[in-house]
């Protein structure tokens, strides 16, 4: 708040030799700080009377000529309530930008300049805050924005208060059409990027969110599991080469306890230890989400491991499984699945969909029990994996067909 105001209507002279008309100008002093501004009105200083700040007459003209100062003079003090309502300081310069209509320069957010300094603060947080994989996704989904950026408008950046619905629905095109991604993928990219968004609404720099009206539904995909069947099946084919076997054999790892290829990758030895039933367990901590997965470890895979016990690449890295690279686990297992008549495109993924339906959920454990297992932090997440088979459908129907035959 000011500590002190002024206003003042005054002649000014002229540069020239003639002062019979000087211009009427007012004063606006805040603070011992001075703006002036010119009323467009000239008067004869004979005319004038200093002290009232008005020209003397009772004229018809003097009276409409002091009635447009009067007007002036309420603007003023209607500037001085305005700044005052809007928290903004009230100074001379403020006042008279407001009255001559300047608009206060407001500072310009740049959004791939959020978007890196948010990045930034992730990168500082992984293995606390953040898994690597959350620090990937947003590495990505700023490439993806920047390489839209110049593909679509030519810019290297963009204030965040020109975007517009239109940027959004133009975003997700250029996803599905240039990169070529799945309408699932898309949202997920557009995902991460609206919690840029949110992040540019929550501090003000953006008024009007862009994504309001916006769809972000993802479409209902059908998840692909081995059968019990497929699963013995891959388990009693016999396979010549060693590489076939390796792969076979973690793969069915995971399907036993449904551990993700990064996961499986880097368990070590003590993260199989003694559980609260005195059996052995997994206690691991997931890569993608950091959370904390503990799984009773099953017979079919306890003896996988003990297979690879000894193995000399595992004794050396501290590893349970000598896991190749996922291009190649993928590549071999489409192999595998053709040694096996498995109709299905195996990839390692389909280990974990398989644990969460076949080996568990279909076998009566509870989804809440499976969601713990596999590390999920929200059961939703849970639910896509859950798919019910047609064998525990015709278990639960059981006491419904009894009754009605």
């Amino acid at each position: 708040m000011e500590q002190s105001f002024g206003f003042i209507f005054f002649l000014r002279k002229n540069k020239g030799n003639d002062q019979s008309q000087q211009i009427v100008y007012m004063r606006i002093t805040v603070d011992c700080q001075r703006s002036e501004i010119s009323t467009k009105r000239k008067c004869n200083p004979a005319c004038w009377h200093v002290d009232a700040g008005r020209m003397s007459g009772k004229t018809d003209d003097v009276k409409a000529f002091n009635a447009y100062l009067d007007v002036l003079q309420h603007k003023v003090y209607e500037a001085k309530k305005q700044l005052i309502e809007l928290s903004k300081p009230v100074t001379a310069d403020n006042i008279k930008n407001l009255l001559l209509g300047i608009e206060e320069e407001k500072p310009k957010y740049m959004l791939l300049e959020i978007f890196r300094q948010h990045n930034q603060q992730v990168a500082a947080l992984v293995g606390r805050d953040y898994a690597p994989g959350t620090l990937t996704r947003y590495e990505t989904s700023y490439k993806h924005t920047r390489a839209f950026l110049l593909s679509r408008y030519k810019k290297d950046d963009i204030d965040v208060n020109q975007l517009k619905y239109e940027f959004i629905t133009e975003y997700e095109f250029w996803l599905k059409t240039v990169r070529n991604c799945a309408h699932n993928s898309a949202i997920k990219y557009l995902a991460n990027f609206r919690k840029i968004i949110l992040r540019c609404l929550r501090n003000g720099w953006l008024a009007k969110d862009p994504f309001a009206g916006f769809s972000m539904v993802k479409k209902e995909v059908d998840r692909v599991a081995l059968t019990e069947n497929e699963l013995q099946k891959l388990a009693a084919v016999k396979l010549n080469a060693e590489r076939l076997s390796l792969v076979r054999d973690i793969f069915l790892f995971s399907c036993y306890s449904g551990l993700a290829y990064a996961d499986v990758k880097k368990l070590k030895r003590s993260e199989v230890a003694a559980g609260i039933d005195g059996e052995k367990w997994i206690f691991i901590k997931r890569q993608k989400t950091d959370a904390l997965s503990r799984i009773p470890l099953l017979a079919p895979a306890a003896e996988i491991l003990h297979r690879y016990a000894a193995d000399p690449q595992c004794l050396l890295k501290d590893r349970l499984l000598p896991i190749l690279s996922n291009q190649k686990m993928n590549a071999y297992l489409k192999e595998i699945a053709d040694l096996c008549g498995i109709s299905k495109s195996l990839t390692y993924h389909i280990a974990r969909h398989t644990f969460a339906t076949t080996v568990t959920l279909s076998n009566g454990v509870p989804i809440e029990t499976v969601a713990k297992m596999l590390g999920h932090r929200n059961l939703k997440t849970t639910q896509h994996y859950a798919k019910i088979l047609d064998k525990k459908i015709s278990d639960d129907m059981k006491s419904v067909r009894l009754k009605y035959s």
